[in-house]
């Protein structure tokens, strides 16, 4: 009996730094999507809305249908576009116009950006500080290119409220198939 009692206590503190180490707001759960060949981890349940936009940053304004799939925690998204275009050589063109539209939606002004290029893929990661409704928003997000398809991979809110840590996650568990 003596054990089991010393066995206790030590679990005790052991269980609470466990659990201090899980934010309840964030439920990550995989998400395979139906629709391009991509898997992410959000951390709350996705919608999913499909809807023609337009690129407006290209040398010609290219309708493209693209498919969101999103989940908010805390007044911040976290959102994955997709898009399937009729080109690829209008990829790198459809990144910048991604980027510049998502930017625009929270006046913000790019801080930081970084590419990287293979022979089959283009990422562009990107941070952005704006204002969104009188409070200070950032944007957190990689912009990816590989053959026709485009992707969007962002984290977007009041900049109070965003975990580099979740931000970190939620980027780095997006794969292509």
């Amino acid at each position: 009996m003596k054990p089991r009692r010393l066995a206790i206590p030590l679990m005790v503190p052991l269980l609470a730094l466990l659990l201090s180490a899980c934010d309840p707001h964030y439920n990550w759960r995989d998400y395979r999507s139906k629709d391009a060949p991509y898997s992410v981890l959000f951390p709350g349940k996705p919608a999913t809305h499909t809807s023609e936009v337009l690129l407006a940053e290209l040398p010609v304004e290219l309708p493209v249908k693209m498919t969101m799939t999103a989940a908010e925690v805390d007044d911040v998204l976290f959102a994955v576009g997709s898009a399937e275009l009729a080109d690829a050589a209008q990829a790198q063109g459809a990144l910048l116009a991604m980027q510049t539209a998502l930017a625009r939606n929270i006046n913000a002004t790019i801080t930081s950006q970084a590419t990287a290029a293979s022979g089959v893929q283009t990422t562009v990661s990107i941070e952005a500080k704006g204002m969104r409704n009188g409070q200070p928003a950032l944007l957190m997000g990689r912009f990816i290119a590989r053959d026709r398809r485009v992707y969007q991979v962002v984290v977007m809110g009041d900049q109070r409220h965003i975990s580099r840590e979740q931000v970190a996650t939620f980027l780095d568990s997006f794969k292509l198939q």
